[in-house]
Formats: structure tokens, sequence, C-alpha cells
């Protein structure tokens, strides 16, 4: 297995700068893994996939403003997007120049409203064992005041309101990027959901950098995948278990969510099929080959090429099933990407 084998081409204008109107008006794939069969839908219709006992599990997590704009001493512009909290103040982070930011520099932050003001300052301690950086903020308030939700890179001159970039359900700060399948559900779909017999649940997993930065190792195996802070509760624990008992299906909305759920299934030490709350750091780097333990169905969008998402739903519905469906997708101009459209896997 190579990360070229996850690679594909994608004409530039299936790139989805702008999310769909209303949300759950996107377009929708459906993906049946037992006979390869393959629907095309849109996603408010996801409650007739959806079975009474089921359980819909989402991620609560809510981005932050970590985009921050500075100012060296020798007047050069500095891009500072924040990525992990390790301690309050103290962060690691992507800096842009990033070789000529030294370490012990001190970058003077912008307001944007008022560039000639000067109101907080982020130092640069150095380099962490990743290859990031770490820098301390005078005050963690200056987020709210000066920073700026940070779109992905692929998206350019977005101008609508940032609230499209978070669910409607997010409420735990922490992400640097949105958990983008929840992007699609409306307050009124996932009442009508809930009116169907299918419960809902909530996890948080703070989403990190690998999900917009491509491998750059050849070999999978030798990519070490950024670490996500993640909190399953003892009330989300039971309802899986629950559900599970009753034959209902854990359906995941996002990978973010699959995710932790194997990683708290993982840590499951002791062999009990049973899942147990988890907090802590997600690290499962899921590959071709794994076996899913608690992951049923899966809600996700289309994913960049040579992508750590790409390979965990390559995983989960097998790699031939996956490029078919991205073909089918390029040809029938679905839109890819944080907001793009979505593919629903059984």
């Amino acid at each position: 297995m190579r990360t070229a084998d996850f690679d594909y081409h994608l004409p530039h204008e299936l790139i989805a700068q702008t999310p769909a109107e209303p949300r759950d008006h996107s377009r929708l794939m459906v993906l049946h893994r037992i006979d390869g069969a393959i629907e095309n839908r849109r996603f408010h219709e996801l409650g007739r996939y959806l079975r009474p006992g089921d359980l819909l599990v989402l991620n609560d997590s809510r981005v932050i403003p970590a985009r921050l704009t500075g100012r060296r001493r020798s007047g050069g512009m500095v891009e500072i997007l924040l990525l992990r909290r390790s301690e309050p103040g103290v962060w690691e982070a992507l800096v842009k120049p990033s070789r000529r930011v030294k370490a012990g520099e001190t970058v003077n932050l912008i307001d944007k409203r008022r560039p000639d003001r000067a109101p907080a300052s982020v130092e640069v301690l150095g380099p962490d064992e990743e290859g990031l950086r770490i820098v301390r903020l005078d005050s963690e308030a200056v987020l709210e005041e000066l920073g700026e939700v940070p779109l992905p890179p692929y998206v350019h001159g977005y101008q609508g309101d940032p609230e499209r970039y978070q669910t409607v359900y997010s409420r735990e700060k922490g992400s640097v990027a949105a958990p983008t399948a929840g992007l699609h559900f409306t307050p009124e779909l996932l009442a009508q959901i809930r009116q169907q017999g299918i419960e809902t649940a909530f996890v948080t997993l703070h989403v990190g950098l690998d999900s917009f930065r491509p491998l750059s190792e050849e070999d999978p195996h030798l990519h070490r995948i950024h670490r996500e802070y993640g909190e399953l509760s003892e009330e989300t624990a039971a309802r899986i278990n629950a559900a599970r008992a009753r034959g209902g299906r854990a359906v995941c909305a996002g990978t973010t969510t699959a995710r932790l759920l194997e990683q708290a299934a993982a840590w499951n030490e002791d062999g009990d099929s049973a899942v147990k709350p988890f907090r802590g750091w997600a690290t499962l780097f899921i590959l071709p080959g794994h076996r899913f333990r608690l992951v049923d169905s899966l809600i996700t969008n289309f994913h960049l090429p040579r992508s750590t998402l790409l390979m965990l739903v390559s995983a989960f519905a097998g790699k031939g099933l996956i490029d078919t469906a991205y073909e089918e997708a390029i040809r029938e101009g679905y839109r890819f990407y944080s907001f793009g459209d979505a593919m629903l896997i059984l």
C-alpha cells in the first residue's frame, strides 16, 4: 500500500467554494457496501436510510478563531494558525513564513479594523517534535477580538456568514477545521430524525492539522498523525452500548466521530465489547485493514487526495468501492471537500 494509491485527479471547478443553501439540500451519495450499489439523493432524504433504534453520533466541536495576523519588528507580515493548546496561553501553531520567523521573536498582532493599533503580541518559543512552532500569547482573550475562523486553504474569497463553517450543534470550542459532515444538518432535519425513533448522541473531537494536510511520506505507515483531543462521555457510551444491544446501528456523522469511537474501542484493552468513556488524545491512524469495532454506518464528505481521511473511508467501505464512488461523483458533478456534498456509507 502506497500513498500514491490514494491519489486522484479532481477538476478544479468541483472544489466547492460556498456551502449549499439550505444546508440539507446538498447532494448525498448513498453507498451500499453489501452489493456496491450507488444512489444519488439529497441530504434531507437521510432519514429514509436510518431505522428506529439506530443511534446518530455527532461531533459537537466548534471551530475557534485560530487564525491571527501579525507584523515582525522588521515590518514583515506573519500569519499564525493555532492548532493545539498545550497549556494556558501556549499553543502549537503553523507560522508563515516559517523560515524567516526565528525562535525568540515577538510578533505584534494586528487589529484589521485598526491597523495602526498593536493590541497584543505572540512570542515564538521554538519548534516542537512534530515540526510545528510553539507560541505564547499575551492573552487568549485576543482570539475572540482579533482571530478569524480559519477556512481551508482550498476555499478562496468566501465572504458569507462564518457560522456556515460551524455545525448547528457545535458547542465545545477547540477545532481549527470544521467536522464537515455535520455541516449538512439543520435543526429541522435533526428533529425529523428523532421523530423517526432514532436517537442522537454527542462526542467531542477537536479537529486538527491532518484534516487538510496531505501525506508527504510515500509509505502511509510512516506518517505520524497529528493527535487530536477527544471526549466520549459516560452518557454517550451508555447510549452506544444500548443501541448496539437492541440491534441498532451506530451511525457516525463524520470521520472525526468515527475516529474517536474507534480510538475508544482500541483503548478498551480488556476486550470487553462494550464501549467505555474516553478522554484524552486520539492518535489512531485508520488505514485499510483496520477492523472497525463500533462504527456501523458513516456519513462523510468527499476528501482530498493522499489524505488520512480518504484512507479512513477506504478502510471502512473498501478501497475499490470508494474509487468507484469517487469516479461517479466526479462524473456526476458532485461538489468536493469542506463546503461540498456528502456520502452515506451503509
